[in-house]
């Protein structure tokens, strides 16, 4: 073979080359543009299943698997519950929430004194949240919290029983965890661990639990929201736990 015709069979060669990338490429973007609309629409199912969110005035954006919700919802409450729908959709991997709240019309809206009232009755009632130990403050519809709780589950359940509040826009949780007991970090891992052993949801070999003066950090990686949620209930229920770091990434 001459030297021109060996350029000629390598030139063919890598065209040939060329365009079985370009094809693979093209595939893969079909691929994913099919995929991200599927999630698309079964985001939008989820949010009109839904009762409790009024999903007429959402829009949904999709790229890959990533999910970004605008527009706006009738309450707080709403726009919590529409994050959650789109988390359990499969193969989300990420939400991004920028939903305003626009209470309806017809709902007459409290002013801050009597939302204040309202949350401080919500917590009274909870036999398991030490209202006195908790402060509010709210201003044209933000909140505040403050004080202390003796666990972070009750930090958590402070913020949602507020949430349920009309007129509320926006929580600031600024509760601290002061926990009745002095419990070693190491005890705190091997609770947190142990519960991961038994979560059906969760391969505890994926996570890893780090444990300092009662703050605990989480990463690795877990299949779904489902296991995400699974984990972390490991963590937030956990006797000791003051703080979490959430670096968990869902692939």
């Amino acid at each position: 073979m001459t030297n021109k015709s060996h350029i000629i069979v390598q030139y063919m060669i890598i065209l040939k080359y060329s365009e079985y990338v370009v094809s693979m490429s093209e595939e893969s973007l079909d691929t994913m543009t099919k995929k991200s609309e599927l999630i698309k629409k079964r985001v939008i199912d989820q949010l009109f299943w839904d009762n409790r969110v009024d999903a007429s005035d959402i829009e949904v954006a999709v790229d890959g698997t990533e999910v970004k919700l605008k527009g706006k919802v009738p309450s707080y409450t709403a726009r919590e519950r529409a994050v959650l729908d789109t988390w359990t959709v499969q193969d989300v991997t990420k939400v991004e929430n920028e939903l305003d709240i626009e209470y309806p019309s017809i709902i007459e809206i409290p002013n801050d004194d009597e939302i204040e009232t309202r949350i401080e009755r919500q917590l009274f009632w909870n036999t398991y949240i030490d209202s006195t130990e908790i402060d509010i403050d709210v201003d044209k519809g933000s909140v505040d919290l403050e004080g202390t709780t003796d666990a972070y589950w009750k930090k958590i359940r402070a913020e949602q029983l507020a949430s349920d509040v009309t007129g509320v826009t926006y929580i600031d949780n600024k509760l601290a965890v002061v926990p009745s007991e002095d419990i070693m970090d190491k005890a705190i891992a091997e609770d947190i661990i142990s519960a991961l052993d038994r979560k059906i949801l969760v391969d505890a070999e994926d996570v890893t639990v780090r444990v300092e003066d009662g703050k605990v950090t989480l990463s690795g990686t877990v299949p779904h929201w489902s296991a995400y949620r699974a984990a972390m209930d490991a963590a937030e229920y956990a006797i000791g736990v003051t703080r979490i770091e959430d670096q968990l990434i869902i692939e």
